[in-house]
């Protein structure tokens, strides 16, 4: 109970200081008023027991005390503080879709297109602790990394481990998103949410894109589509008989498709260019995508200090009326 209890007046404490100084000056004060009758022999006087009043005289001195410390605890208002909350919060499972085929090695965005993806998503999962996040990776064909899951340290392992060759080379757009539709369609959550980043054209699979974006528009998944790559030409990774050169050729992204999809499902598309731009993309979805908490807070504050004026009063009473009866003295 204590340890909900604050004062409105704190500084007024202090004032308990002065109970230990009366104190002192209760304890000199006795020793000089100690009554004398002079006679000429105490002999018959020593072995006269001593009355229960001489000790009991001091109950009055500790009611007294007793008194004046609850009242200045009661003039620096002792409060108790109550508060109950209810909040409503709107759950959001999202999948990241990630492209890992050979072309996301390509240098246009810094160090290279898939380690700049990576080092994005994954502060992108840190920022939503409360969101249940899942991955699917694709190149030539798809499969889940991490089904959905609260536990972001798998997630953040996991991105950290992708690379480009993990699996068969080429862009299965269409797999990728009918993977992460499968690990969503059953989703109870308020709102699901895709994340599909590729830097190329749909070009392998057996799932066609447009076919893809109807399934997720049927289950109410959201699609956000990113496609990563600079206008123009960006240096590419080609294998030769002196070792990996990098060679520049055309970035050729379909962003009709990647905007269809985005649209059909009520998604956005959006293009990166560099790594600042992709940095605002994410930044932007998860301004788009935030869980919605309502939080209603009531604070009831209640003054204590009403039973400690009762007792302090209480004790001032039984001290007056012992003063009067049992401890009254002849001056009285």
């Amino acid at each position: 109970m204590l340890e909900n209890i604050t004062f409105a007046n704190p500084k007024l404490l202090w004032g308990l200081l002065v109970i230990p100084a009366v104190i002192v000056w209760y304890i000199f004060r006795q020793k000089k008023q100690d009554a004398s009758v002079r006679f000429s022999d105490m002999n018959g006087f020593e072995s006269l027991p001593k009355s229960w009043r001489v000790y009991g005289r001091h109950l009055l001195f500790v009611l007294q005390m007793a008194a004046l410390a609850l009242l200045i605890v009661a003039i620096a208002r002792p409060q108790s503080t109550s508060t109950s909350e209810t909040s409503n919060i709107e759950g959001i499972d999202i999948i990241l879709a990630q492209d890992v085929s050979g072309s996301m090695l390509a240098r246009d965005l810094k160090p290279d297109r898939l380690e700049a993806s990576k080092k994005m998503a994954a502060d992108f999962v840190e920022g939503r602790p409360t969101d249940r996040m899942g991955l699917v990776v694709f190149s030539g064909e798809s499969f889940t990394q991490v089904p959905l899951t609260t536990d972001h340290g798998i997630m953040l392992s996991m991105l950290k481990e992708l690379k480009s060759g993990m699996i068969e080379d080429g862009t299965a757009i269409g797999d990728g998103l009918a993977t992460a539709i499968n690990r969503l369609k059953d989703s109870e959550a308020i709102s699901k949410v895709i994340i599909l980043l590729t830097d190329g054209l749909n070009n392998a699979g057996s799932v066609d894109p447009y076919t893809a974006a109807e399934l997720a528009k049927l289950y109410g998944i959201r699609v956000y589509t990113i496609g990563v790559g600079s206008y123009g030409t960006a240096p590419y990774p080609v294998q030769t008989i002196f070792g990996t050169q990098y060679q520049q050729m055309k970035v050729e992204i379909d962003e009709k498709m990647l905007t269809t999809i985005a649209n059909n499902s009520g998604g956005k598309y959006f293009r990166a260019t560099s790594n600042q731009k992709l940095s605002e993309i994410y930044d932007e979805i998860d301004k788009l995508e935030r869980s919605k908490i309502e939080v209603t807070e009531f604070r009831h504050v209640h003054e204590e200090f009403y039973p400690l004026v009762a007792l302090a009063l209480v004790l001032l009473l039984v001290e007056f009326l012992l003063r009067k009866t049992v401890f009254r003295t002849i001056s009285e």
